[in-house]
């Protein structure tokens, strides 16, 4: 199987890659960090290939694909895992912080798949969209990233049925809090981000590690499936949604609200940035 990969440079993404090398499938490493990209490629061998190229951009996208293509000869599966996270409340984001995030998280989905198609089509292959936990619990603090990965999720959905006819199979998956640079990042710079998860209930607080994340994410590939959830408890959350945003939920997250939004907007301030230090601007 020939496997495109955005955001591969680290994460998620070059976990899931490494061990869809290590199960014999070829790997086209889609990212910003030519460095990581190079070296990651070299680690898994010479049948791999990796190119730089912003799903914000169109034309270089386009270009990666082709050179996918003409590399492989076709492609399999597109993992359109490229995501970032702002820091900001709603009320101090800054609107392009906010903008890019929307950007890159959904805009930048569309442009995966909207240049992988027909080579998807042609193979009649699998394209997984990586959302999140929250697509379902969207929390204080989150809202750029919240929207777009609940956007992703509908788009997903529309997607899934638009090209079932053509045998094209379609995937969301929605990892929890993965032990990643993101989620390390944000801990790091953000302790009430830390207390807030740690307040969550089960199975919505847990930390999982990466390769476990990675794990789930080859065998959903595999098996072309139509939902992951990372944990798979989190399929509970997913199923009861509907509770997730109800009054009985405004009330008891707007307790917590009260308290974390002013500590977390006072931590932002004194950070003197809305982006993890590593996001490529």
């Amino acid at each position: 199987m020939d496997v495109l990969i955005t955001g591969a440079a680290r994460g998620i993404g070059a976990h899931t890659a490494r061990l869809l090398a290590t199960k014999g499938h070829r790997v086209s490493l889609v990212g910003l960090e030519p460095e990581r990209l190079a070296k990651l490629a070299a680690d898994l061998g010479g049948q791999h290939c990796w190119f730089e190229a912003d799903v914000t951009d169109s034309a270089s996208l386009r270009t990666a694909v082709a050179n996918t293509v003409e590399r492989f000869g076709g492609i399999d599966t597109v993992v359109a895992n490229a995501g970032i996270a702002n820091y900001g409340t709603v009320r101090i984001a800054d609107p392009e912080v906010f903008a890019k995030v929307i950007d890159i998280n959904l805009t930048g989905v569309f442009r995966t798949l909207h240049a992988t198609l027909p080579h998807l089509i042609s193979r009649r292959g699998y394209g997984l969209i990586v959302a999140s936990l929250a697509s379902y619990t969207p929390m204080p603090g989150m809202a750029a990233y919240a929207a777009s990965k609940a956007g992703v999720e509908a788009f997903g959905h529309a997607l899934r049925h638009e090209v079932a006819p053509l045998g094209v199979g379609i995937g969301t998956a929605h990892p929890a809090w993965i032990d990643t640079d993101l989620v390390r990042g944000a801990e790091d710079d953000l302790p009430s981000f830390k207390a807030l998860r740690g307040r969550l209930p089960w199975p919505a607080n847990a930390l999982i590690s990466v390769e476990t994340c990675a794990a789930a994410l080859v065998r959903g590939i595999e098996n072309r499936a139509r939902r992951i959830n990372v944990p798979r408890s989190l399929a509970l959350v997913g199923a009861i949604r509907a509770v997730m945003v109800s009054p009985l939920a405004d009330t008891l997250i707007a307790r917590r609200a009260r308290k974390l939004v002013p500590v977390l907007e006072a931590e932002i301030h004194k950070l003197g940035r809305q982006h993890q230090r590593h996001t490529p601007r």
